[in-house]
């Protein structure tokens, strides 16, 4: 395991924007709809960090973006779009 700092991922999810409750996106996660670099998630906790790229889905997409930064709250969607950066609007 890496002594790298990370984040539980639902709490991650939230605090960027892309669901509204850690039960939603604790939720993905338990259903293994959720990838981190390509493996499989089945737990809520799984520890994010910064380079990380997620892949879930999201309403009726495919999401795939990479993690720029840690947060330690919920803030403005300004700046939790500076949390990540959005690979699948690069195709």
């Amino acid at each position: 395991m890496s002594d790298e700092p990370g984040l539980r991922l639902d709490k991650w999810l939230v605090y960027a924007r892309f669901f509204k409750t850690r039960a939603l996106a604790a939720e993905v996660a338990a259903k293994s709809r959720l990838r981190i670099n390509s493996i499989v998630v089945t737990k809520p906790h799984y520890r994010v960090r910064k380079g990380d790229v997620l892949t879930f889905p999201q309403a009726q997409r495919i999401r795939v973006i990479r993690v720029l930064d840690l947060a330690e709250r919920r803030g403005p969607a300004i700046e939790a779009q500076r949390l990540y950066e959005a690979l699948d609007d690069l195709a």
